[in-house]
């Protein structure tokens, strides 16, 4: 008995595809006893059983369990005892992230294959926030993050009708943040934030504003006639007071 299927040991597949598992197979003259076909999970935990999730045996198809690992799994051919015992996978969810094994036996030969599946989650649409205060001649920052999607998961800004990102803005791809040392009108605009990884791709848009910054000069002035003012207000409070004080002792 030999496995004949060759290719990859590792399958990726974004979540919701289907995959299917090769496991053709070519029995020697030999091997004469009963066909009997096992597809198991192979557990991590070396002391623990494998999870058997499909045979095939005395012509018969069996399924082993409703677990999530089962769920969508079939026999690839009408027929395993004709050379292809390979399964498929519908709808895929990253419950079935695992390390599959194909046993063949027809006794006295048996021959196994094993097959490791990852099941990429897509990333969510993430969220896209400005920290700073968006004023002209200061420091602001764009931050752009997914909740979920498997890694790694990669950041990527730019902007969508103004050109190319400036190259006064440094960007991390690892953290999604875009920072801006000296912000100024020319950097404002629509950016778009795009969350990527090997099963595909979201996206968020934020509007950036460049504010003019408060008038220092004016605000100084503002608050020397401010205290000014109050000053005033304070001594014609006192002058009236002692003048009240005054005319009271007067009357006495």
């Amino acid at each position: 008995m030999r496995v004949t299927s060759t290719g990859p040991q590792t399958l990726r597949k974004a979540e919701g595809e289907s995959v299917s598992l090769g496991c053709r197979y070519t029995p020697s003259p030999f091997d004469t006893g009963e066909l009997d076909i096992e597809w198991t999970a192979v557990s991590p935990d070396t002391s623990q059983n494998h999870q058997t999730l499909m045979s095939y045996t005395s012509g018969t198809i069996h399924i082993h369990g409703y677990h999530a690992l089962a769920k969508g799994v079939r026999f690839a051919a009408p027929d395993p005892s004709m050379g292809d015992a390979s399964i498929s996978i519908a709808l895929l969810s990253p419950a079935h992230s695992a390390t599959y094994q194909c046993k063949v036996r027809k006794s006295p030969g048996v021959d196994t294959r094993k097959l490791s599946l990852v099941v990429m989650v897509n990333p969510s649409v993430p969220e896209c926030w400005v920290e700073g205060g968006e004023l002209v001649g200061e420091a602001v920052s764009l931050h752009c993050k997914s909740e979920k999607g498997s890694t790694p998961l990669k950041y990527t800004w730019r902007r969508e009708s103004t050109g190319p990102i400036h190259a006064a803005t440094t960007q991390n791809g690892v953290t999604g943040e875009l920072r801006i040392t000296n912000h100024s009108q020319s950097l404002a605009g629509v950016y778009l934030c795009e969350a990527h990884n090997a099963a595909g791709s979201q996206h968020c848009r934020i509007n950036l504003k460049a504010k003019k910054p408060p008038n220092r000069a004016a605000v100084i002035v503002g608050t020397v006639v401010g205290s000014l003012l109050l000053v005033f207000i304070l001594l014609v409070f006192i002058g009236i007071l002692y003048w009240k004080l005054s005319d009271r002792q007067t009357s006495l």
